[in-house]
Formats: structure tokens, C-alpha cells, sequence
């Protein structure tokens, strides 16, 4: 999971791409270091509405997960393609977006917190009381 904080610059309608899909698009700007970014973030299915609390200029913190995959032309050509996806938006400095509640540090306006997995077979290697 990662976290970008800055303001949102556009937000888009919600666009119907299939019976079964839709997503909604925004920009975030991070305009506090040297060199400003326009991060483009995707919200798809029940989180498009997450948007409609938020209006151009908000200070915002987005939590998402970063997509990947491989898509093959009809030519044979092999292309690979990366969707920022968020799940929870949240007002700076408040707790009224969706999801669950982490925190973190933050480097640059980025973060990745890690959660660890439980693949353990093990209680043994499990040392926490819950």
C-alpha cells in the first residue's frame, strides 16, 4: 500500500467502460518539491463515488495500490501498462475518507506501508497475543 499527499487538480466524470466496469479518473498535484508532478489516479467500481465529496484545490491524501500488467498486440507485439489504483481518499489532516485507518512515514509525499502477510504455518513464529 502507498500513500501520495498533495492538491487535487481535476476530477473527472465517471466513465462506463463496460456492463460490468467503470472507473473515474483524478489528478493530484504535489506542488512542494523542486520538481512539481501531476499524478494521474484511477478509482474504479463502488469507489468512483469517493470522489464526489471532493472538489478541485482539496489537500487530499490517497492511499493506493500500484497495478501492472502485460497486454500482447494482434501483431505480436508484448506492451506493459501501469494503473494507479486508489481505494481511500481523505481530506488532510482529517479521517473522513474510506478504508481502514493506517499510518506511516512519509518520504516526498510517498509512502509504502508494509503489512506482513500471514503465510505461516507455524503458530510458533507467531508472537503477537491476538
Amino acid at each position: 500500500m502507498f500513500k501520495f499527499t498533495g492538491t487535487i487538480k481535476v476530477i473527472q466524470e465517471t466513465q462506463r467502460i463496460s456492463e460490468k466496469f467503470q472507473k473515474r479518473e483524478f489528478v493530484v498535484s504535489d506542488t512542494t518539491s523542486m520538481y512539481p508532478q501531476d499524478i494521474l489516479f484511477q478509482a474504479t467500481q463502488d469507489k468512483c463515488n469517493l470522489l464526489d465529496q471532493f472538489a478541485v484545490n482539496d489537500s487530499v491524501e490517497v492511499s493506493f495500490n500500484l497495478r501492472g500488467r502485460e497486454w500482447t498486440s494482434p501483431q505480436g507485439e508484448v506492451k506493459y501498462f501501469n494503473t494507479i489504483e486508489a481505494w481511500r481518499i481523505e481530506k488532510q489532516g482529517q479521517n473522513q475518507g474510506m478504508g481502514i485507518p493506517t499510518s506511516g512515514p512519509s518520504a516526498m509525499n510517498i509512502s509504502a506501508d508494509s503489512v506482513p502477510e500471514n503465510n505461516s504455518s507455524s503458530e510458533d513464529d507467531d508472537d503477537l497475543p491476538f
